[in-house]
């Protein structure tokens, strides 16, 4: 599918994303490091957790607001809102005695309206596409959404310690750009909204959210990829305390690589076989079975996964992340297109909300391993991700092909008496 034959939105939506996440790469892994050095790290920390659950509950309340009204509008106010707090953040840091409490204020918000519009934001694609072309859309996003991060990462590392107003200053400028661009050139897109059914606000919101926590193959679909993204997560939680402590370095002529360095190759490794393989294998995966390749792409990611868990060579380290880049390059895409296959017209901004439990869920899941390492050797830890990983493929593949065409039938067989 050539950009071109892309619908208006979906390129709207993919240019935009890029550099809102380009802004978040760029400043977001540096916030822990910011508030320890003002404020000291266990208010940093603490801060910081506070912020996680806000973010939470805050796009549960963005993805049935997504559903009940236009989402265009929804949109450019809440990144309107972003930029604004952006701004405020900016501002903070000009006097020498930097203003740590607006600059907390206004991430806390900033935390809040960008939840607030991410629901909206993830419906669009789904409100714009079909089922023949979401693979491909999704393959597209998949492969920007990377990039976007390796770039705002770089930027983020050349210029916060020595240029910190200035990368502030030009990302406040991107983000103010972004709100423009949606009113500009986002359409309208006619779909069903969501009705409210009860007077009470909080109670139409729960009862929003009772339909998705009844619809089980969904339910399979979001804890199993919980399960599946935890694996993923936890290279940069317990994998890499390991690597910190246990990896014995190297010397490349004068160049030492630590654990930590370690870690950065396999992280830049990842992101640049993203970068430069996703077409190709999305092309080879099309000529076969979606429900082949699925299980294809789990095994091969289960198995990269569960070796760099407890390896500690460099060779194999690297090997086994490869493995486990092409199975998330070959599953990923799938995933994502008969997930949102699955979610009802005019409840997509409400399940693509249900469905960030999925990462909130792998967050906590991963932090967890680093406690759980601490009391199992490196090999018993691979049998455990491993144990994850076998569960979550397992839901995943039954929730997407099994359970949800056991409830078509039904559905049909239904219809058919209703006709009678």
């Amino acid at each position: 599918m050539a950009w071109k034959e892309y619908p208006q939105n979906i390129k709207v939506r993919l240019i935009t994303s890029f550099f809102n996440r380009a802004i978040s790469s760029s400043v977001m892994p540096f916030m822990a490091l910011f508030f320890a050095q003002h404020k000291g790290a266990i208010w940093a920390g603490s801060f910081l957790v506070i912020n996680v659950f806000i973010s939470f509950f805050i796009n549960l309340i963005g993805g049935y607001i997504s559903d009940r009204f236009p989402r265009k509008k929804v949109i450019i106010l809440t990144s309107a809102l972003s930029s604004l707090m952006f701004a405020l953040m900016t501002v903070s840091l000009v006097p020498i005695e930097k203003m740590i409490v607006l600059f907390a204020i206004s991430y806390v918000i900033f935390t809040i309206t960008n939840s607030l519009g991410r629901p909206a934001v993830h419906a669009i694609i789904i409100d714009s596409t079909t089922p023949e072309n979401r693979k491909a859309i999704y393959a597209i996003e998949y492969w920007l959404n990377n990039l976007s991060m390796a770039i705002g990462a770089a930027l983020g590392g050349l210029l916060y310690v020595n240029h910190q107003i200035e990368l502030f200053i030009s990302l406040t400028i991107v983000s103010i750009s972004l709100p423009i661009a949606y009113k500009l050139w986002l359409q309208d897109t006619h779909v069903k909204q969501l009705e409210k059914t009860h007077k009470n606000i909080f109670v139409d919101l729960l009862q929003n959210y009772k339909v998705a926590f009844q619809d089980k193959p969904f339910v399979k679909v979001v804890v199993g990829s919980m399960f599946i993204y935890a694996a993923e997560f936890s290279l940069n939680s317990y994998i890499g305390v390991r690597l910190t402590e246990d990896f014995k370095s190297l010397f490349v002529g004068g160049f030492e690589i630590a654990g930590v360095r370690m870690l950065s190759i396999l992280n830049i490794q990842n992101m640049l076989m993203v970068v430069l393989l996703t077409f190709f294998i999305t092309k080879m995966t099309d000529k076969f079975p979606k429900q082949k390749m699925l299980l294809l792409g789990l095994c091969v990611y289960g198995v990269g996964y569960t070796i760099i868990t407890s390896a500690n060579v460099w060779y194999i380290l690297i090997l086994f992340n490869a493995l486990a880049t092409i199975g998330e390059l070959i599953y990923s895409p799938i995933a994502n297109a008969e997930k949102a296959n699955m979610m009802p017209e005019n409840k997509r901004g409400s399940y693509s909300a249900f469905s960030g439990l999925s990462f909130s869920g792998a967050d906590l899941i991963a932090r967890s391993t680093i406690i759980i390492g601490a009391f199992l050797v490196p090999t018993m830890m691979s049998v455990y991700i491993g144990l994850i990983l076998m569960a979550g493929s397992f839901l995943l593949y039954t929730g997407l092909f099994v359970a949800s065409k056991k409830i078509q039938i039904q559905k049909e067989l239904q219809n058919k008496k209703g006709g009678i």
